[in-house]
């Protein structure tokens, strides 16, 4: 591993990060942080949640002050004091937790801080439609429409927006943190990277995604406990020994074994020729002691399908089955109490509440089991709380804190830890391990499958096809608001979910 290490080829820097280190009191963010990002290179930061990544982004975009060490761009000092200063120096930087205002127009979003303005010198809704219009054109955006709400659109294309507002300032430095998280199919992003460092910028690349770090970046920093173990040649180094640096010792695997069972399963829950939002008609079923996949393109009904079986998406038509039973599912309090425990695809907009202590948000689920006449005993809440973070590996020391402070991968064990506390029968989980480190991964992973084991049942969908086919029994993909067919056993495949995604379906090999 050692060859691997590599120093910039001397090249004038576009970015120099020299011994930068960060605290909030006692609590040390970041310590030690070193790197450079040369003209034209896309250079990853690599290392597992809570590493230091985002209070790295966090100090690029002048949101926060370095407490010790130093920054250059293009060779002078950078200290920018806030967002706006960091923009006009040449910084721009699209967040994994989008920064989008939801309750703004795409328009909107796209001319802040200075909206178009018309021949009376007043604010001109048209012209700054028309400005957003090309912006989208120019970026392959075309199909969104500069006038709807951000709330309407969809995760993918909100990443999307959120990715073309900070490319099309034209930056030196461009920061992706985690920019595929939400896209099922990263081409467009590919296409656009190509463009920016054609140009010359450079690019700071955070994805736990190693194969599309491999194809993008020719270097990469790693970071663990908050500092820089090493910038190495990603040619030169194996993912284990990656791994490696960001853990300290060897990765934790999580494999089993895929057999194919032929015993019939008593269904868990299913649903038949079931329609609402962009589904159609879908028919699937989930046994007891099993993990179903569900993969797809973006937009092909996948959410939908997972926010009807949480109660969050009218049905239309058709049926939902829980333990053999005809349910009607008409609010997120109909799912929880037949059984159904969902983890939403946005954590910080729809699963927890940034303002609440992490045990509070754990805990609500049960606040009426945990005391007598709205009174909660703080001993039993305690125990329950203590319990199940042991259950997700959740570190007790983050529990007092608000889980607004967490990184994103605590965020996620604390949110499937609340929905096992709920006493859930069956899991219904969307992108479950969405922008969340390797480690992390593999928790989440032994997690699910314990809670199958032990006589559950699980409906996952991801946008990682890899990781359904660690993960699953079997997957099915849908396509047009309908499954396009199946995969189990040895035809379980990135080749054959591909096929299938593309609208092959029987005809897919």
């Amino acid at each position: 591993m050692a060859d691997a290490l590599v120093q910039s080829k001397g090249a004038p820097a576009i970015l120099g990060i020299q011994n930068i280190a960060k605290s909030y009191g006692a609590t040390v963010a970041v310590r030690r942080v070193s790197f450079d990002i040369e003209p034209g290179e896309i250079h990853a930061l690599l290392g597992e949640n809570g590493a230091g990544k985002s209070t790295i982004v966090k100090v690029l975009s002048g949101i926060v002050a370095p407490d010790t060490g130093t920054l250059t761009l293009d060779g002078r000092a950078y200290t920018p004091a806030n967002p706006m200063a960091a923009r006009a120096a040449g910084v721009s930087t699209a967040f994994q937790e989008l920064s989008l205002l939801p309750n703004l127009s795409v328009a909107e979003n796209l001319m802040l801080p200075r909206q178009a303005k018309g021949a009376a010198g007043l604010v001109s809704v048209k012209a700054s439609e028309a400005s957003a219009a090309a912006m989208l054109a120019e970026y392959g955006l075309a199909h969104i429409h500069p006038g709807v709400y951000v709330r309407a659109l969809s995760l993918a294309e909100k990443q999307r927006v959120e990715i073309m507002r900070a490319v099309a300032r034209r930056p030196r430095l461009l920061v992706l943190d985690e920019p595929t998280a939400a896209l099922s199919d990263p081409t467009w992003l590919f296409d656009i990277l190509a463009r920016v460092t054609a140009a010359g910028a450079g690019v700071l690349y955070i994805s736990h995604r190693l194969s599309e770090v491999r194809r993008l970046c020719r270097r990469g920093t790693v970071l663990r406990n908050g500092e820089s173990i090493g910038t190495v040649s990603l040619a030169g180094i194996e993912d284990a020994g990656i791994f490696k640096m960001m853990v300290g010792s060897a990765a934790r695997e999580s494999h089993a074994a895929r057999s194919v069972s032929t015993v019939a399963r008593a269904e868990a829950f299913g649903v038949t020729k079931l329609a609402g939002g962009t589904v159609n008609d879908i028919t699937l079923s989930v046994g007891k002691g099993e993990i179903v996949g569900v993969a797809g393109l973006e937009g092909q009904g996948q959410r939908d399908l997972f926010r009807m079986l949480a109660g969050l998406t009218p049905v239309r038509g058709g049926q939902i089955r829980i333990d053999g039973k005809s349910v009607r599912l008409a609010t997120p309090a109909d799912a929880a109490k037949a059984g159904i425990g969902f983890v939403p695809e946005e954590r910080k907009t729809e699963g927890v509440f940034l303002s609440l202590r992490t045990d509070s948000n754990m805990t609500l689920p049960i606040l009426g089991r945990l005391g007598h006449f709205g009174v909660v005993n703080g001993a039993r809440e305690r125990a329950a709380v203590n319990q199940e973070a042991a259950r997700v590996d959740l570190s007790s020391r983050y529990l007092k804190l608000k889980i607004g402070a967490l990184s994103g991968g605590n965020q996620q064990k604390a949110l499937i830890g609340r929905v096992l506390m709920s006493g859930a029968r069956y899991l219904v989980l969307f992108d479950p391990t969405r922008g969340v480190d390797v480690g992390t991964k593999a928790l989440i992973y032994d997690v699910i499958r314990a809670f199958v084991a032990e006589g559950g049942a699980a409906l996952i969908y991801s946008t990682e096809l890899a990781e359904l086919i660690h993960l699953v029994d079997r997957c099915a993909v849908v396509y047009g608001g309908r499954i396009a067919g199946e995969a189990s056993g040895d035809e379980l495949s990135e080749a054959r979910l591909v096929a299938l995604a593309a609208g092959h379906g029987a005809h897919a090999s």
